[in-house]
């Protein structure tokens, strides 16, 4: 693994070796799925960032919970009010790497791994729908004891916390949309019917795990700039998709998603009253930064963020905007 953060203009520079040898421990737990008392229990972590992210030390800890006999992983970090953090089709909480010391500092941050994804167990016959996955996170809340929380979720974990938002918005005090899937963008519509074929999906189970360049070509698309790639990235996101039966979880995602999506349009009057910040990336190729408009417009309470020259995954390729963006609107909108 190498080690490194990035200067404005995107050149590499070294951590010092303090904040290395701390890095190198969050990583570890963050994408082996070990516990994190395999390296220390509580990890204290301010390195492997952006030069820009002026953090403080906070307490990375690795918890599990059982959902219907699947045991569920996630991150926890920080104290103060909740908030809870879902992950995109292929991510888990890997992806909030850069984010969580920021936000540790402002909230008790929960980083799950979605039922089939990252460390998490792989049930069998999972429904993967939009509603019975914001189900299973409501069910997460009434574990972990959180009666209310602000939510923010990246792309398909955008459209699970508007569902979730949806069932139960009197437990959500504030939405974080990041390049969220919707029902105005169609850069999925046609994907979910071309997997869903079954003479296709033989073909892309058997292919998907051996063909490297094809999770490589894929990765580079959520990034806008290459050179803004984070050294880790691409294999952090590798690893849990080691695990058996990791591709099905996407396709098994990708078989209602036309259905998710009318249902999610139906819904949305029911958090139109939430303070909601949309964050999109103005190069994204995976969800049209044009729909953004669309979702703004049924929203009586949105700020939308556009980052010029950005891609899909802004906490990753700019992580120190993001996360400035995520805490001015967290601090603003206060209570």
């Amino acid at each position: 693994m190498t080690l490194e953060s990035r200067d404005k203009k995107g050149r590499a520079e070294a951590l010092p070796a303090q904040k290395r040898q701390e890095a190198i421990l969050l990583h570890r737990a963050i994408h082996t799925g070990k516990k994190l008392s395999d390296y220390k229990k509580k990890v204290a972590v301010n390195g492997a960032l952006p030069a820009d992210i002026k953090a403080q030390k906070f307490a990375a800890e690795e918890r599990w919970i059982t959902l219907n006999g699947a045991r569920m992983r996630y991150l926890y970090a920080g104290s103060g009010p909740a908030l809870l953090l879902v992950h995109g089709l292929l991510g888990y909480s890997f992806s909030w790497r850069f984010t969580i010391p920021t936000l540790a500092q402002h909230a008790s941050v929960y980083a799950v791994d979605l039922l089939g994804t990252g460390f998490s167990d792989r049930p069998p016959d999972l429904d993967c729908s939009f509603r019975a996955s914001a189900q299973r996170l409501l069910r997460f809340m009434d574990a972990t004891d959180i009666a209310s929380c602000d939510l923010l979720g990246t792309s398909h974990g955008g459209a699970l916390a508007m569902m979730l938002a949806a069932l139960a918005p009197e437990r959500i005090r504030r939405l974080i949309l990041v390049d969220p899937v919707n029902p105005w963008s169609a850069h999925g519509k046609h994907l979910s019917v071309l997997l869903g074929n079954p003479l296709v999906t033989p073909l892309f189970l058997t292919l998907a795990p051996r063909v490297r360049i094809l999770d490589e070509f894929y990765h580079r698309r959520m990034f806008s700039d290459s050179r803004r790639i984070p050294p880790d990235s691409l294999e952090g996101y590798r690893k849990p998709m080691r695990i058996p039966r990791s591709y099905e979880y996407g396709l098994a995602v990708l078989r209602s998603w036309n259905r998710d999506l009318r249902e999610l349009e139906s819904v949305l009057p029911r958090i139109a009253h939430i303070p909601t910040l949309l964050i999109w990336g103005s190069s994204d190729t995976a969800v049209d930064p044009a729909s953004a408009q669309q979702l703004q417009q049924r929203s009586r309470d949105c700020r939308l963020i556009m980052l010029e020259g950005v891609g899909h995954l802004p906490y990753e390729e700019v992580p120190e905007e993001f996360n400035r963006a995520v805490t001015a609107f967290l601090s603003a909108n206060s209570h």
